[in-house]
């Protein structure tokens, strides 16, 4: 079985073995998996070769989304690995500046940057994006109902 979870520390292995591929970059948290994502992911794997999600760490979630993660990093990687569409998975360590991300595109040199409609990253996406020759693509809309954190307000009320 070919390995899927790669720690950030390995990246540059990682884009080893997805070499001479059109490398679809998407990043994110998924804590709680939904029809969304699925959706989000599915349509971002049809624009290119391979799938390579970029997976927050926890204390990202705790940091930017202001509560714990709902499922540890390790757990959202396997759960992210289950899905056949999904290529390979990096384990973020925490990044808290912008130039940590662009370091990461430039590392990754991805052919495209998925994104969901009204991103408010977007530009800063597409910055990045265009420093690399890759383009950036809005592969869905936002599913407001399958938005983690409705989702976990709706069992908290």
């Amino acid at each position: 079985m070919k390995k899927k979870i790669w720690k950030h520390e390995d990246l540059g292995e990682c884009i080893y073995t997805l070499k001479n591929q059109k490398i679809v970059l998407v990043g994110g948290c998924y804590d709680l998996l939904h029809f969304g994502h699925h959706t989000f992911l599915q349509n971002a794997k049809n624009k290119g070769d391979v799938l390579l999600v970029a997976l927050e760490s926890d204390e990202h979630i705790m940091h930017k989304k202001n509560r714990q993660p709902i499922h540890t990093q390790q757990e959202r990687a396997e759960i992210l690995a289950a899905l056949s569409y999904i290529d390979a998975i990096i384990l973020l360590s925490y990044m808290s500046r912008d130039d940590e991300y662009r370091e990461l595109v430039q590392n990754i040199k991805p052919s495209v940057i998925a994104v969901t409609a009204g991103d408010p990253l977007r530009d800063k996406k597409a910055r990045y994006a265009q420093s690399i020759g890759a383009e950036i693509v809005e592969v869905t809309s936002l599913i407001p109902r399958f938005a983690t954190s409705a989702i976990i307000e709706s069992f908290s009320e």
